[in-house]
Parts: structure tokens; sequence; C-alpha cells
């Protein structure tokens, strides 16, 4: 109960927060204008089904590569979640787990997966791709939100298929299709601890990754573009 009210404090600020500060920064066009977010569950199947639609064309818009991974530029469809931690691979921790599906031309985080069947597991980190992380707050950025960070005095399990960086955030290699307005991900049911009853919200939003600044996250939420609710209130169930 007490994370619950936690996450629901820091979401609310996040939107008020950001709403300010949503056009002060490029990409902020129709194809991350969020009109919808559902998930729905195929229990035939036991995967889920997780979708965010766009005024404009799902996908189209991606980052104009910065150069070099200090400073890199990342754009987000995020579902934040009610899950725990725990479900998705994680230790247990506070925060919001979130499913984001990402793109960012200046760095390859899932070195295990080849998204532009290339042969090359490293130079495909603009294809959109998904991950868990577990978002906190951050009054450090804009946004008032970064991904979870930690040292090796802290001893956290993240799933093995995590990129290797020291935040909670975890590259599962889940399949991201695009199609007119739609962006989607399939997500097996025992990936995420059977989980079926969930609540969450979709949003579009604008991350910057750093490197060489100690009062920054490493990767904070700059810009929220949009939010499927309005409020970040999590309304929404998913769909049977």
């Amino acid at each position: 109960m007490k994370l619950n009210i936690l996450m629901l404090v820091v979401l609310m600020s996040f939107g008020i927060t950001l709403s300010s500060c949503a056009q002060e920064r490029p990409y902020n066009n129709d194809d991350f204008q969020v009109t919808k977010a559902q998930v729905t569950h195929h229990s035939d199947l036991s995967i889920s089904v997780w979708e965010i639609d766009v005024k404009g064309t799902a996908g189209k818009t991606t980052p104009t590569p910065n150069g070099a991974l200090d400073g890199a530029p990342v754009l987000g469809y995020v579902f934040p979640t009610s899950l725990k931690p725990t479900d998705v691979g994680f230790s247990a921790t506070e925060g919001i787990v979130a499913m984001a599906l990402t793109s960012h031309p200046d760095f390859d985080d899932t070195p295990i997966w080849d998204e532009n069947n290339d042969a090359d597991f490293a130079n495909d980190g603009i294809i959109w791709h998904p991950h868990w992380v577990v978002l906190h707050e951050d009054k450090r950025v804009a946004g008032g939100l970064a991904v979870k960070q930690f040292t090796k005095a802290d001893n956290v399990t993240l799933p093995p298929t995590n990129p290797g960086m020291p935040m909670y955030m975890d590259s599962p290699g889940f399949p991201v299709t695009t199609q007119g307005n739609t962006i989607k991900v399939v997500v097996p049911d025992y990936r995420m601890n059977n989980q079926t009853s969930f609540k969450y919200d979709g949003v579009a939003a604008y991350m910057i990754v750093n490197t060489s600044k100690e009062d920054k996250p490493m990767l904070g939420v700059y810009d929220v573009f949009s939010v499927a609710s309005g409020d970040l209130s999590l309304p929404y169930t998913v769909k049977k």
C-alpha cells in the first residue's frame, strides 16, 4: 500500500511538472501524441500484447544522433504499470515498473539481440526495442523521473538479459512492431511472473543519457509529450 501511494504521488507530480516543458525540446510532433494505450491478454497463447496508438505514425520519428553516448537522445513509448520489480526479474526495490519501447542511434543496449538481422549485434539501437525499467522520482531532471541506479554494494539482482548498465534495466528482446499509428510489443506471461491483471498508462517521452555529470542521473526523463490518461493515474486494466 505504501508503495502504491508513493507511486501515484510521484506520477501525479510528474505529469504536472512536465506540462510546462513539453514544448521546449525537439520531436514533439503527432508521432508522439498518444491517443490510446491498451494491453490485451491472450490466454490461448499465454501472451499479452501491449500497444500504444498515436495521432501520427508510430515509430516514424527517431532521434537525431548525438555522436556519443554522453548526451545521447532517447525516444520512448512507455507503459508505467502497477507491476512489482520482482515480477520482471529485478530484486525487490521501490519504484515504478515500466515497459519502455525505445529508439536511440548512438548506442546499442541489447547485446544479445540483433533487431535488424544483419549479423551485427551492436549496431541497431535505432530500431525500436523493449526495456523493462524501474523509474523513481528524480528532481534533478526536468521530467522529475529517472531510471533507478545502483552500486555494486547494493547487491542488486537483474535478469540475465540486462545490458550491463548500473541501472534497473533489462533488454528482454520481445518483438516490437510498428504499423500505421500503432506500436506493439508481445510479452510472454512467464516473462512477467504470469501477471495478467495489473494497471497501466501510456506515455510518449524524451530522455537523455548522462555519463559525465555527477549531479544528473544516467538516464533521465526530460520531456513527456503526451499521456494516454491525461494525468498518469494508471487507470487502465488488462483486457481479456
